[in-house]
């Protein structure tokens, strides 16, 4: 027996989908403040009114500190954001209870524009964004950064060794 669509359930399913892109639409929160402390390339604090967030940039993982282009990173996150009024967009925290989410400053995305400058590596594990894997290729292509570095090393592999060998 073939299944008959008729124009109820067109239109239920209809407002199904449109149910689901609105919960997920609503579900993107904003923080509006000043940044006031960088802790790496891809962590800052802002301050929202009396209260700080702790921020890690969604999609992007940048080189620990001791690790080569590490400063390079933080510094970079440092000269585009800090002591500037920032727009974080998250949907979640992490285990760490950090927001998880895109910072601009201005219309300047610094997600992308760290990976542009050849300084974080898309975090695949934990995003699928084709836009911010294409940066990564575009500046591994062009040598920007630490894909000038023959031995970069991905900082999950980097934390990694480093808690084994402890």
């Amino acid at each position: 027996m073939r299944y008959r669509w008729n124009k109820k359930h067109i239109f239920s399913l209809v407002l199904l989908v449109a149910a689901l892109v609105l919960i997920r639409f609503l579900s993107v929160k904003d923080i509006n403040g000043k940044v006031v402390s960088i802790q790496d390339g891809d962590t800052i604090t802002v301050l929202q009114g009396s209260s700080t967030y702790r921020i890690r940039l969604q999609g992007i993982d940048c080189p620990e500190k001791g690790q080569a282009f590490g400063n390079v990173a933080r510094q970079f996150t440092s000269d585009l954001a800090f002591g500037k009024k920032v727009k974080v967009k998250y949907e979640e925290r992490d285990q760490y209870k950090r927001y998880l989410g895109t910072v601009y400053v201005g219309d300047r995305n610094l997600n992308k524009e760290l990976l542009k400058a050849g300084l974080a590596w898309h975090y695949k594990e934990y995003s699928k964004d084709p836009v911010l894997a294409g940066l990564e290729v575009k500046a591994r292509l062009d040598k920007k950064g630490l894909w000038s570095y023959p031995k970069a090393i991905p900082p999950w592999e980097f934390r990694r060794s480093k808690r084994e060998k402890t």
